[in-house]
């Protein structure tokens, strides 16, 4: 486990270090955040506060990764990086740099609307296909490849989209990517409206995502001493835990910088890529449907927009919150901001306990 926490504190310090730089070179350039003026009017003192901060955050996971795989393989305990960690790191930085074009375009453009609808989604479909094509390939020596065309839950389920035959499968698999990868990604977007609240309840999502894939290696079907009723078959387990470590240290070093009056905001290229990432660990994992309730606080959010717009439309202008999304809401009813991030931190941990619960419960019923 020597190469997770290696990969967790060069993370952690190339973002505490270099957030900072990269700052500064944001405010030199003028790339500040542009303030919606519908917002809370608190807000607008965040107006030219540098965006794009989360390229660095994905930066620094990407150079702890090959990294420790350097210093690991000189070591002689690693091979190199897997396909699913290079998967992963894919959907990552490309979700990231759709998040990138629609930044740059708010901060060049001093607008708060960047890349349209139809670019984004164009964007993240294109992202979505060549992950989910990608990792239907590139099977290990066992067979197995990155993720398969089964549903999973905490594990496999015995739906598999490819009923039909394979190539159905594989079409009903890559849109079923798309889907996860799309809510993923445009609910960490919604959340991170506040100062640190995207950040620290990502960080939460990622060291449930390390626990449970540190677990999931120590009871891998590649072990022939690990009964098969309660084997995992996930391809990189730990190579899963290592990237989910990394991202953890990335998070805790930006948010030192991010939290309440943020001196950097992570901006679309961040939330994006935070997203691309959550979705891409529960394909990988094999947990796709845990996912709703291991991110249940971006769920929260993402539906109290749902609700919100669906009722105005249908009440014919009412509303049920008094802003949405959601943190807004609490922000107008009179709470101070660093009152709801520290609460709503609180509910993603619990969304995230109950998440593990599940998952080590499904675990034990099995044996």
């Amino acid at each position: 486990m020597i190469a997770l926490l290696l990969a967790a504190a060069s993370a952690l310090i190339l973002s505490l270090s270099g957030t900072p730089v990269l700052a500064r070179y944001l405010v030199k350039k003028n790339y500040g955040q542009f303030i919606r003026d519908d917002g809370p009017t608190s807000h607008h003192t965040k107006r030219g506060t540098p965006t794009m901060g989360g390229a660095w955050i994905i930066g620094s996971v990407v150079i702890a990764y090959f990294a420790t795989h350097g210093i690991m393989t000189i070591l002689g305990e690693s091979t190199g990086p897997t396909a699913s960690g290079l998967l992963l790191l894919m959907v990552s930085v490309g979700m990231g740099l759709v998040g990138f074009f629609d930044d740059y375009i708010k901060v060049s453009k001093q607008r708060s609307l960047g890349l349209t609808a139809p670019a984004k989604i164009v964007g993240q479909t294109a992202v979505g296909v060549t992950f989910a094509v990608l990792a239907l390939n590139f099977p290990n020596e066992n067979g197995r490849t990155p993720a398969s065309t089964a549903v999973s839950f905490v594990r496999d389920t015995s739906f598999d989209l490819a009923f039909a035959g394979p190539v159905i499968g594989a079409i009903l698999f890559i849109l079923w990517s798309i889907l996860i990868l799309t809510a993923a990604t445009n609910g960490v977007n919604i959340t991170d409206g506040l100062d640190g609240l995207a950040a620290g309840a990502s960080t939460f999502v990622f060291g449930a995502y390390m626990l449970m894939s540190i677990w999931q290696f120590n009871q891998r079907c590649a072990d022939p001493s690990v009964p098969t009723n309660i084997c995992y078959q996930v391809r990189d387990p730990l190579d899963l835990a290592l990237i989910a470590a990394a991202l953890c240290g990335s998070l805790v070093g930006f948010l030192w910088w991010n939290t309440t009056p943020a001196k950097i905001i992570m901006g679309d290229t961040g939330s994006l890529a935070l997203g691309g990432a959550i979705a891409g660990f529960a394909i990988l994992s094999r947990t796709q449907l845990l996912l709703v309730i291991m991110a249940g606080l971006f769920v929260m959010i993402t539906l109290s927009v749902i609700i919100q717009v669906s009722f105005f439309k249908l009440s014919g202008g009412k509303r049920v919150f008094l802003m949405t999304p959601l943190h807004h809401h609490f922000e107008l009813k009179g709470w101070e901001q660093v009152t709801v991030v520290a609460r709503f931190w609180i509910i993603a941990g619990l969304f995230v306990a109950v998440a593990l619960g599940i998952f080590y419960a499904e675990w034990v019923v099995l044996l």
